[in-house]
């Protein structure tokens, strides 16, 4: 039987660890899986791309599992009562290809990017990062927010949104947290002047240019999440330009990132060599770094393997026969009938 987690069954174990220690989990399965990066089957994902969004299949393996995501962005949705993302996904067992979990994972993403955020961050930043801007407050702010308060440490939240519904939406849910402060900036700028990191989380599919050099301070840790897709960027060239960038899977990333405005020559940094000590990560306090984000498969089987370690362990969800069990392999016709 398979483990079917759907999106109550995501909430209710989401809820029985809570959110932060639920994020706490998640960050050491991912560094884990980051640190052993090289024995992963890896590729760029698929995608199909229309004018309004893009739908995505994204893969990854190593001996013992096997991971998939179907993905969407869709900057137009939330018009149409959806989510501008909506996924799903499966792990399975690579020794005989059963199918282990089913899991929704439009959650799954909303908490697996923002734990992949910190991990960057927690490789990139200056140690005494306090003070965050946040531009962009859509459905991943949260998730940034609390993640950055509560395992990295951030005690300040700047945030600006152009939908002013939307910061006071993220206001609203971290009243939950009363010892991070939260101040609502009038603009993008103001949101970021003195910050020690800027988080850029915007949905517009297009080359828009959210962060100015003028707006870039020495010492800033850059977590650019937004631009993730050829024609959509978030990061003025001049800011790429003057910060040391890392990256999850490059080959993914000069197509879909804020990178796609360089030349295949400029040079970018594996993250992952960073999270196995093979390379150093900031080079001095006053340097600018950058993680240009675009979501990685990798990230998705931890976000799996953590999920069905953690159901399993707490029993939620529910056991389906998404594939059938046989008395006889050899005789699918006869199982269909005798059904």
């Amino acid at each position: 039987m398979t483990l079917f987690l759907d999106v109550d069954a995501l909430s209710k174990l989401v809820k029985a660890q809570g959110c932060e220690t639920f994020m706490g989990g998640l960050l050491e399965y991912m560094q884990q899986d980051f640190s052993r990066w090289e024995e992963f089957d890896k590729s760029a994902r698929t995608a199909a791309h229309s004018e309004v969004g893009v739908i995505e299949l994204m893969p990854v393996a190593d001996q013992q599992n096997y991971g998939f995501k179907f993905v969407n962005g869709h900057p137009s949705n939330p018009k149409h009562g959806l989510s501008t993302v909506m996924a799903f996904g499966a792990l399975a067992d690579v020794a005989t290809g059963y199918p282990r979990l089913l899991c929704e994972m439009t959650i799954s993403t909303g908490l697996r990017t923002a734990v992949t955020s910190v991990m960057a961050a927690k490789a990139l930043t200056r140690p005494d990062s306090k003070v965050m801007g946040l531009i962009g407050c859509g459905a991943q702010s949260e998730f940034q927010s609390i993640a950055f308060h509560k395992l990295l440490g951030i005690t300040e939240l700047r945030i600006f949104d152009i939908d002013s519904a939307a910061m006071d939406k993220l206001a609203n849910h971290l009243l939950a947290y009363p010892e991070l402060k939260v101040v609502a900036a009038n603009s993008a700028k103001e949101c970021v002047q003195g910050a020690d990191i800027v988080t850029t989380v915007t949905a517009d599919k297009a080359y828009a240019t959210i962060l100015t050099p003028d707006m870039v301070e020495a010492g800033m840790h850059i977590n650019g999440v937004g631009g993730d897709c050829p024609g959509k960027t978030e990061l003025h060239i001049d800011v790429l330009r003057a910060g040391k960038i890392f990256v999850e899977h490059e080959p993914q990333t000069r197509v879909e990132g804020d990178i796609q405005q360089l030349p295949a020559e400029h040079k970018v940094n594996p993250l992952w060599e960073v999270i196995a000590g093979k390379a150093q990560g900031r080079d001095s306090a006053e340097q600018i770094t950058i993680f240009d984000s675009v979501g990685f498969a990798l990230e998705d089987l931890s976000v799996l393997r953590y999920t069905y370690d953690l159901a399993t362990e707490l029993n939620i969800g529910e056991q389906i026969e998404i594939v059938p069990r046989m008395a006889n392999p050899k005789d699918l016709f006869g199982l269909m009938m005798s059904r």
